[in-house]
């Protein structure tokens, strides 16, 4: 049987040669264009942008530290600025149904030059109407009408008056009624005067009055249609002096827009509804001023005018739109209201444009995280894209129980391509559980991690390392802090044959170096400043690294360094709190039994593991059934806990120091303390690769060295994880000094040989163990338990 592998300060950290890097400083190395080490992601976006047709929207996945953002805000105007520009959008009133305003589209940048005709006209309006109705020939037909009706009217006062007189009674008028008065010696009676007549005079005078009142009415019958007639004409007089001032301003615009049928069908109806609210915009036998002029000009502005909802005047291609905040108004627009006597009231003029009109015909990108933070905005955009409609609406106005009078406009055709960005979670979390996502989203494009560190690779990285630190106004670098920089992102790739693709990580630590440089006052950015940076990151976080480590040494959390013990180890562990990430050690123990409950896990029991954690203690009893109860029933009661754990559990790296120790307490052999050992088994006791491996070994060795480094401290890892290792410095030449120590075991046997100082033990032929080895009092005390519980 192989034995564990002592690894030597080579396999703890890959260094980058200088010699790779044929430059002394980044100044003389070309900027790096593009995004580095993405090319999967580059030809899916490629696909994405050139794939014309509907549902064809971009999902971009990957961390936010990859470069995402402004890799596909710089791909997006890169290739717009290739394309023709968008139709211009304008909303304008509909004159037939105020309720519904109608949408147009015109030519790019043409959309304001029709808003400054109709502005144009609209002023036209505003001073010539005044104008031609002041104009005599005008005032002289107005005139006449009047003329022609006070004539048939006096005629017909005229025969009664005629009458009367012949009756001695007289017609008289008194603010626009008639009345009669019986006449003596050419003079009207008064009261006094008729009351004085007999009885039979006055009766008589009565009997003629009723006559001549009847007689009156009778010839007044055809007033109403004389009335009608002379307003009639009147109206006509005014549609035509109207239309002879709207005619020369409205027919070149008609001409202009031609081409346009919907626009020149607007354009007549509006000359149809100024011809009607002519007089009364004219202002006829009012006094004319400016102000008055002011008035009506906004007046018909409000009715009239263009509601500019986009404008591609100054857009260069096709508009790209990164909408950072995407409620439901900033990316669908609104109606917006105002408070007349107490009302609120809303008119065309007060439709707003969202994200949406303005990306119209091009790109919208927007953040993933942000967008479903939204009430109600994913399913609107869903249905904006399957109908390829854009309409706006108040989805709220049902919850707000308002009632307000609001207008409904015409929705506009929609043809943009949605760019979301978000995580790799919420991506595969959207596939399963929304069926039209696959469907309207069916461009991925997926950003790497890491990409390989091959010499090609690291070349390149220097040329993008000079390139983030010329656009963040950093000074250059020399050739072996670019080196300490590809180092560095070894580790954070957690791969010795990778880079890192967290571009902005990189960015963040080339800035802080650089501001260790200007501290200092050197030209340029050299390793120690890297290393400064590094360090100063790592003091600012380890707050909690720190007290832990603290407890550790002052025996309030219990871990032993030094020594042996039955039933307990060492295990590791990776604490995450927000960004900060470190390892510490953790105890483990175990206690075995006679019973029958097989291995509890005390961690589940209390529902502070949680299921990973829980699937590798299940493992260990089919691990040991397959090793050691092949021929008798397995029956024990043991308990495993993480001591001193007082939050969630998860995942199985600890699988493998559970095994050992409950090996340790079945056969009561000690285990070596100054181990601390981490990696997950199967149940054939392959040990198998785990993550956060430097931080586990650096969270152990800083344990020791407060303790006290003895010289015979260590830890015990995966052998798949050899290739995760890039160590602190302090680590490394502890190694070197021979003072500390990282093993690789590829099984359970090779790490129990370590911790325990014994040799595990062969099978034989005849299925049992070699006598006085582990493995064969492992099966004896199996035995012993299984008859004690039988």
């Amino acid at each position: 049987m192989d034995s564990a592998t002592r690894l030597d300060i080579d396999q703890l950290y890959r260094t980058c040669s200088p010699e790779l890097l044929p430059f002394k400083t980044t100044e003389t190395l070309e900027g790096f264009k593009g995004i580095y080490g993405q090319e999967r992601a580059v030809e899916a976006m490629e696909f994405g942008i050139g794939m014309h047709r509907p549902d064809y929207n971009l999902f971009v996945m990957g961390h936010s530290q990859s470069g995402r953002f402004s890799f596909v805000m710089d791909t997006l105007k890169r290739e717009a600025k290739k394309a023709k520009k968008p139709q211009d959008w304008c909303y304008l009133n509909n004159l037939s149904d105020l309720r519904h305003p109608q949408a147009f589209y015109f030519a790019p940048g043409k959309g304001s030059v029709f808003k400054v005709d109709i502005q144009h006209l609209l002023e036209a309006m505003a001073s010539e109407l005044p104008s031609a109705f002041e104009n005599p020939s005008y005032q002289r037909a107005k005139s006449r009408i009047e003329r022609d009706f006070n004539k048939l009217y006096d005629q017909a006062l005229e025969q009664v008056e005629n009458r009367a007189r012949s009756k001695s009674i007289a017609l008289y008028r008194d603010a626009g009624s008639v009345g009669f008065t019986p006449v003596l010696d050419g003079q009207a009676m008064d009261e006094a005067a008729f009351s004085q007549l007999e009885e039979a005079q006055r009766n008589q005078v009565n009997a003629d009055i009723d006559e001549l009142e009847e007689f009156l009415n009778e010839s007044l019958t055809s007033l109403p249609q004389w009335r009608r007639e002379a307003n009639e004409k009147q109206k006509r007089l005014e549609h035509t002096t109207a239309r002879s001032a709207m005619t020369p301003v409205f027919q070149p615009l008609k001409e202009k827009y031609a081409s346009q049928p919907r626009v020149v069908g607007y354009l007549s109806q509006m000359e149809q509804e100024l011809i009607k609210l002519a007089a009364e915009l004219a202002g006829d036998d009012k006094v004319i001023d400016e102000r008055t002029t002011a008035s009506r000009l906004a007046q018909l502005e409000q009715q009239f005018g263009v509601n500019m909802l986009v404008d591609h005047q100054k857009t260069k291609g096709l508009p790209v739109v990164f909408e950072s905040h995407p409620s439901y108004d900033n990316l669908f627009g609104r109606i917006e209201y105002s408070s007349e006597m107490g009302a609120m009231v809303t008119n065309f003029q007060l439709i707003r444009g969202g994200a949406l009109h303005q990306a119209n015909g091009g790109y919208l990108v927007l953040e993933a995280e942000k967008l479903f933070e939204q009430p109600m905005v994913w399913s609107a955009i869903k249905r904006a894209l399957t109908s390829s409609k854009l309409k706006i609406e108040n989805p709220f106005a049902e919850l707000s129980g308002m009632n307000n009078i609001t207008l409904d406009p015409e929705p506009i055709d929609l043809k943009v391509k949605v760019v979301i960005i978000g995580d790799r979670e919420l991506y595969y979390m959207l596939q399963q559980m929304d069926p039209d996502f696959s469907t309207l989203f069916r461009v991925v494009v997926d950003f790497d991690d890491d990409v390989p560190r091959t010499d090609a690779f690291i070349r390149n990285y220097a040329r993008l390392i000079r390139t983030l630190s010329q656009q963040e106004g950093c000074a250059h670098l020399s050739r072996t802090a670019v080196a300490r920089l590809i180092e560095q992102s070894s580790r954070m790739a957690e791969d010795q044959g990778l880079l890192s693709a967290q571009i902005g990580e990189m960015k963040d630590l080339i800035c802080e170096a650089d501001y260790k440089r200007q501290k200092i006052g050197d030209e340029l950015i050299q390793v120690q400043h890297i290393q400064q940076a590094l360090d100063a990151k790592e003091r600012r976080t380890d707050r909690l690294s720190s007290r832990m480590r603290e407890e550790i040494i002052n025996r309030v959390i219990l871990i032993d360094t030094q020594g042996i013990a039955v039933g307990k180890c060492n295990g590791l562990t990776v604490l995450e709190v927000g960004e900060v990430r470190f390892g510490s050690p953790a105890r483990i123990t175990a206690t075995v039994h006679p019973g029958d409950k097989g291995i509890v896990d005390i961690e589940k029991e209390v529902t502070l593991g949680q299921p990973i954690h829980s699937k590798g203690v299940m493992i260990l009893s089919g691990y040991l059934g397959h090793k050691y109860a092949q021929d008798f029933v397995l029956a024990l009661s043991a308990s495993i806990a993480l001591e001193q754990s007082y939050g969630y559990v998860d995942g199985d790296s600890a699988s493998l120091a559970e095994i050992c120790t409950l090996i340790s307490a079945l056969t009561h052999t000690p285990i070596k303390q100054s181990f601390a050992l981490t990696g997950s088994i199967n149940q054939y006791g392959e040990v198998q690769a785990i993550g956060g491996v430097n931080e586990k070994i650096e969270g152990f060795f800083d344990v020791c060295i407060g303790n006290g480094l003895t010289g015979e401290q260590g830890v015990i890892i995966p052998q798949a994880n050899q290739r995760n290792l890039m160590l602190k410095q302090a680590v490394v030449q502890a190694v070197a000094d021979g003072v500390f120590y990282v093993y690789t075991v590829a099984t359970v046997d090779q790490a129990l040989e370590l911790l325990t100082g014994r040799k595990p033990g062969e099978r034989k032929p005849d299925g049992s163990f070699t006598q006085r080895s582990l493995n064969f009092e492992v099966v004896k005390r199996l035995k012993e338990l299984a008859k004690a519980s039988g």
